[in-house]
C-alpha cells in the first residue's frame, strides 16, 4: 500500500496506521517526530509486512542505530504487524546563507571549515581523518587543502607529486580514499616557500573553490592555516561556511588562541560546530596505560564555559602518527583504533550539530 493509501479493512494494518505510530517517535538532536520532519517515506504495507525508508539528515549521524531501532520498534508494536523492513538513508540538505553577495561552491552543500587557533596541534591530520571518516560514513566528501604556508594533505594522502589537470576550464582535483582532494602543495616543489600577499591569497582561494571541478559534494572540508588571518577571512567573504570545527590541545597556551578562533567565526557568522582535544592523553602501545602528559579535561571546560559543544578527545596515539607518515589516514587503515574511533565519533557529532543548525 502506497504512503497516500487509504485506510483498508477493519483489523488490517495501513500505512496511516505506520504514520501514526511513528509519529510519536521523536528525533534526539532535533526534538521533532520524523513524521514532521519528513524522515519516514514510502511507507508500504502488504499483508501484515511493512517496508519504509528512514531518511536521516546526515550519513554519519551518531544516532542511526538508535534511531533505527526505535522505528522498527514502534511499526512491530502496531497489532497486525509480523515483518519491518527499515531502509536507512540520508539526505544532507544544502547550509542556508544568511548573508547575501557570497558565491556558493557549485554542487557543495555544506562547506566545514577545520581551524585551530595556533599550530602544532595536529589540524591537518584530524582535518584529513574528519573527511575520511564522513566518507566512510556514506556522504559524499571533498577535502581543500586552504593551509597555503604549510600544505600537508599531499603528504598525509601519498599523493605528493601529483600533477593537476584541467577541463573545460577548471582544476581537475585528485581523488584518494574516496574524495576529491585539492591542495596548493599540489602546484609547488617540497622545498619551496609561498610568499604570497593578502590579494594572492584571495585569488587562489578563488581559484581553488570555484575553478574546480568539485561535482556533487555532501561537505567541502576545508583545512585552514592556523590562526585568524586572511585565508579565513578571505574564505568567509567569499562563499558561505556552514560551519567550523576547531582543533586544540589540551594546554592553556592552546586554549586561549581557541577562544580567538572562536571570536573570529562567530564575528563573520560562522557557526562554531564544536571543538577537538587532540593530543588528548599519550596511549601507551605497550602497556595501553594513559599518560596526561599536556594536561587534561581543558578543552572540555572552556566549552562548557563558552557554550560550545566538545566533539571528543583524541588520543596522541603512535599508530595514528605512523598512519599519517605513511599516507593513509589511521580512520580508514585501521577503524578500531582508539584514535580513529574517536575521530569518527567527532565527525559524527560535527555532522549532527550542523543538521540541527539546518533544521531551525
Amino acid at each position: 500500500m502506497s504512503f497516500f493509501g487509504r485506510k483498508s479493512a477493519a483489523g488490517k494494518v495501513t500505512a496511516e496506521d505506520v504514520l501514526s505510530a511513528l509519529g510519536k517517535v521523536m528525533d534526539p538532536e532535533l526534538g521533532k517526530d520524523l513524521v514532521s520532519l519528513n524522515m519516514i517515506r514510502n511507507v508500504e504495507v502488504s499483508g501484515g509486512s511493512v517496508s519504509l525508508d528512514l531518511v536521516l539528515t546526515t550519513p554519519a549521524c551518531p544516532k542511526k542505530s538508535e534511531i533505527a531501532a526505535a522505528v522498527e520498534g514502534a511499526v512491530r508494536a502496531i497489532p497486525g504487524v509480523s515483518a519491518v523492513d527499515v531502509r536507512v538513508s540520508a539526505d544532507v540538505h544544502a547550509a542556508k546563507d544568511p548573508m547575501e553577495g557570497r558565491r556558493p561552491v557549485p554542487g557543495v552543500r555544506n562547506i566545514l571549515a577545520v581551524a585551530s587557533g595556533k599550530g602544532g596541534v595536529g589540524k591537518s591530520t584530524m582535518s584529513v581523518n574528519i573527511a575520511v571518516a564522513l566518507q566512510r560514513a556514506g556522504a559524499r566528501v571533498g577535502l581543500l587543502d586552504a593551509d597555503i604556508y604549510g600544505p600537508s594533505i599531499p603528504t598525509l594522502l601519498s599523493l605528493k607529486g601529483y600533477q593537476l589537470t584541467g577541463e573545460d576550464g577548471r582544476i581537475l582535483p585528485a581523488e584518494s580514499e574516496g574524495m576529491k582532494v585539492l591542495s596548493i602543495g599540489f602546484m609547488l616543489e617540497d622545498d619551496t616557500p609561498v610568499i604570497w600577499r593578502g590579494p594572492m591569497l584571495m585569488k587562489a582561494l578563488e581559484q581553488f573553490l570555484h575553478g574546480t571541478k568539485w561535482g556533487e559534494l555532501d561537505y567541502l572540508v576545508i583545512d585552514l592555516p592556523p590562526g585568524t588571518g586572511d585565508v579565513q577571512l578571505s574564505l568567509v567573504q567569499m562563499t558561505p561556511v556552514a560551519g567550523a570545527i576547531v582543533i586544540t590541545t589540551p594546554q592553556d597556551l592552546a586554549l586561549i588562541d581557541v577562544k580567538k578562533a572562536v571570536r573570529m567565526f562567530e564575528k563573520v557568522g560562522v557557526p562554531i560546530l564544536g571543538v577537538i582535544e587532540n593530543m588528548s592523553y599519550f596511549l601507551c602501545p605497550h602497556c595501553t596505560g594513559r599518560s596526561e602528559i599536556f594536561g587534561h579535561g581543558g578543552a572540555e571546560d572552556t566549552c562548557r564555559r563558552m557554550g560550545l559543544r566538545f566533539l571528543g578527545e583524541v588520543p596522541l596515539q603512535v599508530e595514528l602518527r605512523e598512519a599519517s607518515d605513511a599516507g593513509h589516514p589511521l580512520v580508514s587503515r585501521n577503524p578500531d583504533a582508539p584514535a580513529a574511533q574517536a575521530i569518527v565519533k567527532a565527525a559524527s557529532e560535527a555532522a549532527a550539530a550542523l543538521a540541527v543548525l539546518e533544521a531551525l
